[in-house]
């Protein structure tokens, strides 16, 4: 008891020793509070929500939560004994009392996080995302946050603090002119419907085509084709036009919409030697019959000289030729009738006369209707000629090797 009584007596002589023991002492109290909760509590809570069978504990009592949790006793304790420390107390109770605030603001960005993460998880919502409602949130509560831990610093009451920002109404909102602008496109963009995550976007202006991966209150990303990632401002998107190609994929069918150009020189009637060719085309030979008929019932009606061939109606290879596309295309299985279905001409210019195809293949995915619009255009290609027609295309090098200058 003398020896304790001693030990006193000497560090009474020595005041900034005694501030320094209690000072670390403090500390170590501290962290092993830290480590407790950490290591032991948390550890043993990360354990049990891993073993529970429903999944929205894991998400809202995450790894980055549980860190944040942490930081709690470790600051309490640090509250609870600042009271030895008379010389700095006030100040670093100030602070410590700040410092509580931010851990709270911090975990409370974590639970906002998590609950948007459980609602993207659920099926009917998932189409509607609210990441930029809830970073909206986030962010007047951090900036309330802010202004209480400066409230905290220098002994004014928030709400004084608040009242002085109205000076700075104008600064404000310059500083947050792209969140003010984000926000009411977001609502716009909500409220329409007009881009939901997964979507299929192209936006030429900023050189983005792909799907929409993320939504949020400042931006939105779009994986391109090619793999590389866009980011284009929310309220760009109320600024500028931009095609969205999820009715394509909600109908089920995509556009076919390609022509071949036809040389107009090798357009004709037809006479009998291609009429009997023609007509042993399977999916020919009942239009060929069924028009042949009404032409010559339409001429003997009109007592028109046939021997003339611009006298009255005859049958051309160019119509023929679109009549057998049509049937071609009606029996492939790949197509969807049920959608828009012509075979059309366009204008003849320079190139010839073009022959568009305007059908829609029963798939939306890529790779497929790239397979079924080659398909179709490979067997064209290689019909045409049956027609007696012939496709148009600019004359190339070797078609004036034959030809000698005098």
């Amino acid at each position: 008891m003398e020896t304790i009584f001693n030990i006193n007596k000497w560090l009474e002589q020595y005041p900034v020793l005694i501030e320094n023991i209690k000072f670390l002492g403090i500390l170590f109290l501290a962290f092993i509070s830290y480590v407790i909760t950490k290591k032991i509590i948390l550890k043993y809570i990360s354990k049990v929500v891993s073993k529970t069978s429903i999944e929205w504990d894991d998400i809202v009592l995450n790894e980055k939560l549980l860190r944040r949790i942490s930081y709690i006793p470790p600051v309490l304790v640090l509250q609870q004994f600042v009271y030895l420390l008379p010389d700095a107390g006030s100040l670093i109770g100030k602070i410590l009392n700040a410092l509580m605030v931010l851990i709270f603001l911090l975990i409370f960005g974590s639970l906002t996080n998590s609950l948007n993460n459980i609602y993207e998880r659920i099926p009917r919502f998932r189409d509607r995302p609210i990441k930029g409602y809830v970073q909206l949130i986030k962010i007047f509560i951090y900036i309330f946050g802010v202004i209480i831990v400066v409230g905290i610093l220098t002994a004014q009451k928030p709400w004084t603090l608040i009242t002085g920002l109205g000076a700075l109404t104008a600064v404000i909102i310059l500083v947050f002119r792209d969140t003010i602008l984000s926000f009411v496109a977001s609502i716009q963009i909500s409220s329409y419907d007009l881009i939901k995550k997964g979507d299929w976007i192209e936006v030429q202006k900023y050189g983005a085509d792909g799907d929409v991966i993320d939504i949020a209150l400042h931006t939105v990303k779009i994986q391109n084709w090619d793999k590389t990632i866009t980011v284009i401002p929310t309220y760009k998107l109320i600024e500028e036009s931009f095609k969205n190609w999820r009715g394509m994929k909600e109908t089920g069918g995509r556009r076919i919409k390609r022509s071949i150009y036809i040389d107009l020189s090798s357009v004709k009637f037809l006479d009998d030697d291609l009429y009997e060719r023609l007509s042993k085309i399977q999916s020919l030979s009942e239009y060929l019959k069924t028009r042949k008929s009404e032409i010559e019932e339409y001429n003997k009606k009109y007592n028109i000289d046939v021997t003339v061939p611009v006298n009255g109606r005859r049958l051309t290879n160019i119509g023929t030729f679109r009549a057998y596309l049509k049937e071609y295309l009606k029996r492939r299985e790949d197509i969807n009738t049920n959608l828009t279905f012509l075979v059309r001409q366009l204008d003849p210019g320079p190139t010839g006369l073009p022959i568009e195809i305007y059908v829609f293949a029963n798939t939306t995915e890529w790779a497929k209707y790239e397979d079924i619009q080659s398909d179709i255009f490979d067997h064209i290609f290689a019909v045409v000629p049956h027609f007696e027609l012939k496709i148009f295309q600019n004359p190339a090098g070797s078609d004036f090797k034959g030809f000698r200058t005098g």
